[in-house]
């Protein structure tokens, strides 16, 4: 018979925000990540999948579909094999006093937050906190940068200069006229704030953060990637860990 077009317009709705918050669901492509998801504690209540991919794990329903489908389900040009729909999890948020930190003001573009939580990952860190303006970590895009990352690595949003002064950790802010971050005697716990990628961290944050770093510049380039910032700064804190 197919798939009906109602439930295949309910996925398409979720590649929107205001449709992820009402039904608290969200999508997740691609075999791999799909795979991953379903041997995890997120509950899938879908799994779509083409006879290309063997679903294994933990899901409500599995539901096979023709190429053409999976299409239709897709927001990719050329999907893969499995698409996941997956319920939202409530974060237990609670200010850590230990370890490295990250916190993210205004980071905007969804790429550069999926990529940053699989920075995250890489390095073990296991919650990431941002601003209520940053972009959504449930927007499709997000999650298929953090190729997996985000059922690892948790995304709390909490007030920066709240967060900041409820935090016992020392705060140190990236921006383009700070002290040399290689000259620096850095601590083992810390929290790193990285900015918009355009505009920074705004102003009333870092009168609230207690140092103020820079990635050395040799070149020319105006500024870097917000993702590629985050994994340069993190480098150097765990480079003596």
């Amino acid at each position: 018979m197919g798939l009906p077009v109602s439930e295949i317009k309910y996925v398409q709705s979720l590649r929107i925000k205001k449709f992820r918050q009402r039904y608290h669901q969200f999508i997740v492509e691609g075999d791999k990540s799909v795979a991953e998801l379903l041997h995890s504690d997120w509950q899938v209540m879908q799994c779509y999948h083409t006879d290309a991919f063997v679903p294994k794990g933990n899901a409500v329903q599995f539901i096979r579909v023709n190429e053409k489908e999976m299409e239709r389900l897709s927001h990719h040009q050329s999907p893969q094999n499995a698409l996941a729909v997956v319920s939202m999890q409530a974060g237990i948020e609670k200010i850590p006093d230990s370890g490295i930190q990250l916190y993210l003001d205004g980071i905007r573009d969804p790429g550069n937050l999926g990529t940053i939580l699989r920075i995250a990952d890489w390095y073990g860190i296991k919650n990431v906190w941002c601003s209520e303006d940053s972009v959504d970590v449930y927007n499709p895009k997000s999650i298929d940068a953090s190729m997996g990352s985000f059922i690892r690595v948790k995304l709390h949003v909490h007030e920066g200069r709240d967060f900041l002064h409820q935090c016992s950790l020392p705060s140190y802010a990236a921006v383009m006229d700070g002290e040399n971050i290689h000259q620096m005697k850095l601590p083992e716990d810390a929290v790193i704030l990285v900015g918009n990628e355009g505009k920074g961290i705004r102003p009333e944050l870092m009168t609230a953060a207690q140092y103020s770093v820079s990635i050395p510049r040799f070149g020319e380039a105006e500024s870097l990637n917000a993702g590629v910032a985050a994994a340069l700064l993190l480098d150097n804190f765990f480079r003596g860990l």
